[in-house]
């Protein structure tokens, strides 16, 4: 009995034996090439594989947050050896790059932050058209990796008369169940993009594309609505105005194409004719506008519409002759009922052949008084 339990002992020995010696060589230490850690400190754990029991032993202090550090293996492994880690397989590694995660916020995203935290408050109106600028130059910030919360205010206030806001915000941390608390100051104002001027300019000048420019300006600047860039190119102002100036509906107008008492051509316009003569604009007037001009051959007052520079259209509709008056005043045109032809020579005649003469209009409207004759006396 005894003989047969201790060569089951020796035989159950043996077959262990092969098996430590293969766990021993599989989790022997490897160095790391490259680190990434998250906490303050370098751990044995994070420079190693296998680092068995003294994987949580600190060994470096971590670079600062978003960083990278390098390691001289030859200095890696005197610190190891201090930790009672030996036996290290380093390969051909020269230096062990450690970097340190970490959660960067932007200095724009932190001016969208404050806006989206006052937008349609206050009287201010869109984040986006919100401009903040914190105090003492707030340039990005990093923070430790396990803040992974998002920026949520909490406490907001807001002075109306200068624009100064102070505020603050928590982000939940993974790592510690109280939220990293954040505050920031500054000034933020409501803006406008507005169309600028580039230079002087006169008002007889019309605005072109490279003497507008886009800005953003403080709302409380422009008083009225602002004019886009678009809307103010091939505009006229209504006065004079210095660079930089911002625009506004009300300072620009349509170019005046007639000016009153200018030389203008005339034309005019039926179906199969088109004449043109000179004459003289009785009233300024823009692209599309209607104006009175003077027909110099005729003296006849025309109405027309402004088609170009220096340039008035004459319809034949608004210079046709008149109609003989209906016999009934309700009376309309049958369905298969074509309208009577225009009368085209009249309207010629209206714009090119001169009015008659105040003598020609006495005698044709005044008739012609007979005077009777006394009889002759009979001697």
């Amino acid at each position: 009995m005894i003989r047969a339990t201790l060569a089951t002992i020796s035989a159950l020995l043996l077959l262990a034996l092969p098996a430590q010696a293969a766990e021993d060589f599989i989790a022997a230490p490897t160095l790391r090439a490259s680190v990434t850690v998250t906490s303050d400190v370098v751990r044995v754990g994070d420079l190693i594989d296998n680092a068995g029991s003294a994987a949580l032993v600190p060994v470096y202090r971590s670079p600062d947050l978003g960083t990278t550090g390098a390691l001289p293996v030859a200095h890696v492994l005197s610190v190891l050896r201090a930790k009672q880690v030996i036996g290290v397989m380093t390969g051909d590694i020269k230096e062990v790059q450690v970097t340190r995660l970490a959660r960067t916020l932007a200095n724009k995203d932190l001016e969208t932050a404050v806006a989206s935290a006052l937008e349609r408050r206050f009287g201010l109106g869109e984040a986006a058209n919100i401009a903040v600028t914190f105090d003492r130059g707030v340039a990005d910030m990093r923070l430790d990796a396990s803040n992974t919360g998002a920026l949520q205010p909490v406490a907001t206030r807001y002075d109306v008369r200068n624009g100064r806001f102070d505020i603050a915000f928590e982000i939940n941390n993974d790592s510690n169940p109280a939220p990293t608390k954040l505050r920031f100051t500054g000034t933020a104002i409501e803006t406008v993009e507005v169309a600028v001027l580039t230079r002087d300019i006169d008002r007889a000048d019309l605005l072109k594309s490279s003497d507008i420019a886009l800005e953003r300006r403080p709302k409380a600047e422009v008083t009225g609505e602002p004019a886009s860039r678009d809307r103010s190119i091939g505009m006229q102002l209504r006065r004079p105005m210095r660079a930089g100036m911002p625009i506004r509906v009300a300072d620009i107008v349509k170019p005046d194409f007639v000016s009153r008492d200018q030389s203008v051509t005339v034309i005019y316009q039926v179906p199969g004719i088109y004449l043109t003569t000179r004459g003289k604009a009785i009233e300024s007037g823009a692209e599309g506008d209607t104006v009175s001009v003077l027909n110099l051959q005729t003296k006849r007052t025309l109405t027309g519409v402004v088609t170009g520079r220096g340039q008035v259209t004459v319809q034949g509709a608004s210079q046709s002759a008149p109609m003989a008056p209906a016999v009934e005043q309700t009376s309309s045109l049958k369905r298969d009922e074509a309208p009577a032809p225009v009368d085209t020579a009249a309207l010629v005649r209206n714009l090119v052949q001169p009015p008659a003469s105040q003598a020609q209009v006495a005698q044709a409207q005044i008739p012609q008084t007979r005077v009777p004759q006394a009889p002759a006396k009979s001697e």
